[in-house]
């Protein structure tokens, strides 16, 4: 087996190497137990988003998930070929709100129960109480840098 700090390089006290990586492995499991709706994970979270966040325009959105608006906007371009989420005029038509699809929403509804099953099989790999520990720090870390 790799020794997989050896994967650092030169970056051996890099924290964004190491979350970029946890990231990328936590969302393939979230992935697999989501590919049965057609959809990934970071697809999973701009819907549930933009459910919370009906009718809101694209840069509130952004704003919500902490995300540049012309990142989100070529996020969202599968989501309306797959017709899960529509677009439509703002209020001084310089601006996009966004806003779930019936499709779409069918398509969060069915997803939800296995990303509850992702995030159950997570808690048990590392353990529910690591995980409330993990949630809290990033939600600290979250905050710090939002500022």
């Amino acid at each position: 087996m790799v020794n997989q700090h050896a994967t650092f390089g030169l970056l051996p006290d890099c924290t964004c190497y190491r979350l970029r990586q946890a990231a990328r492995l936590l969302s393939r499991n979230y992935d697999a137990f989501l590919a049965e709706c057609g959809i990934s994970i970071g697809q999973f979270g701009l819907l549930a988003t933009i459910a919370a966040h009906q009718g809101k325009s694209i840069s509130q959105i952004a704003e919500a998930l902490n995300m540049d608006r012309t990142t989100l906007t070529r996020n969202l371009i599968p989501l309306q070929k797959l017709e899960y989420i529509a677009s439509d005029s703002g209020a001084d038509r310089r601006t996009r709100s966004v806003r779930l699809t019936p499709e779409g929403a069918k398509t969060l509804k069915s997803a939800l129960p296995k990303w509850q099953t992702a995030q159950r099989k997570f808690e048990k790999q590392i353990g529910l109480k690591q995980v409330k520990h993990l949630n809290r720090d990033l939600d600290s870390l979250l905050e710090t840098f939002s500022h």
